[in-house]
């Protein structure tokens, strides 16, 4: 959060315990007015009965329960409205805060995406105008084709992702609940990867004959995440390990990385929408924060979990866990 958004949020919870303070001195002097007039009516009452009259004890004590009756109700009611205000006014606080919060993240979302997108039609561009312009060997015409052919590559997922998170959450997306050669899928979506990233180190071994139900295009967009994941969040030196087995009528998928891992307190957050650990200006891996909420939301449509473990020296193990078919 931005030193300005902190400054607000100071603003907005100065404003709001300094209403909160009022309405409830405000409480407690209607309750003391009430018991003071309540004491007052207690006193005429007694100095209208006369004192040889021989009911005059009976009739001060009815006059006494009176007044122990009216204080009894006014303090009943004060803590019931006290009760009201104090839940009233943690259920605003926190959706204040979630507001503020969101607002954040979706600013951080925005300049996000302006540069994710921006950075792989640059690449593609600057690669296409060199090819036009210059004659060069057809080795270094590959790579650059190969190049722009990555980036374009990447957009495609990006865009994909948020058309897809849009869909999902507006409902106007209907998944199909195909039988689906999870097996085949899964090795299709690793086998992507090793031709983009024929240097990187790949540990593959995936069960064949696995089948789930569910949207082939939705699955795709999960797998492709988390190992777009584990590529970005660790050494290019290091190893992406995806592993595919079959384990009590389920199919389980490991997706590991020798990354930096992701702290205890962060594991639950990093699958909200837009959340990131970091914030833009500091944190130097490209993202949106939108791949691990479709991880997570894809996985509950299928009926499925995803979790989150230490991997072992380092690095973080995401292990999916579907029903078969």
């Amino acid at each position: 959060m931005s030193l300005e958004e902190r400054k607000k949020l100071m603003k907005i919870g100065v404003m709001y315990w300094f209403l909160l303070i009022y309405i409830i001195s405000a409480l407690g002097f209607w309750y003391y007015s009430l018991e003071r007039q309540n004491v007052q009516m207690k006193n005429y009452r007694l100095n209208e009965l006369k004192l040889d009259d021989p009911a005059y004890m009976e009739k001060a004590d009815r006059v006494e329960d009176d007044r122990r009756r009216k204080s009894a109700q006014f303090l009943g009611e004060g803590l019931t409205f006290l009760a009201f205000i104090l839940v009233g006014a943690v259920f605003v606080y926190k959706a204040i805060r979630k507001q503020i919060t969101l607002q954040a993240q979706q600013q951080n979302f925005m300049m996000a995406i302006t540069h994710e997108l921006k950075t792989p039609i640059a690449v593609a561009k600057l690669n296409l105008e060199t090819l036009l312009k210059r004659q060069l060997p057809e080795e270094q015409k590959q790579k650059l084709l190969d190049n722009s052919l990555s980036e374009i590559n990447r957009l495609n997922t990006l865009t994909n992702n948020i058309l897809v998170s849009a869909q999902l959450e507006s409902k106007r997306y209907s998944p199909t609940k195909d039988e689906i050669d999870f097996s085949n899928l899964v090795d299709t979506c690793v086998g992507g990867f090793e031709t983009r990233f024929p240097e990187r180190e790949w540990h593959v071994a995936i069960h064949q004959g696995i089948n789930v139900t569910g949207d082939q295009l939705l699955l795709q967009i999960l797998i492709n995440n988390l190992l777009e994941n584990a590529m970005k969040y660790s050494p290019k030196d290091s190893a992406v390990t995806c592993n595919l087995k079959k384990e009590n009528n389920q199919a389980i998928v490991e997706v590991i990385d020798e990354g930096q891992g992701i702290p205890d307190t962060e594991k639950k957050k990093v699958f909200t929408k837009f959340y990131r650990i970091g914030n833009e200006t500091t944190r130097t891996a490209k993202g949106t924060g939108l791949g691990l909420f479709l991880c997570h939301k894809i996985a509950k449509d299928h009926r499925g979990t995803i979790r989150i473990k230490d991997n072992s020296p380092r690095g973080t193990n995401f292990t999916i866990t579907l029903p078969l078919a």
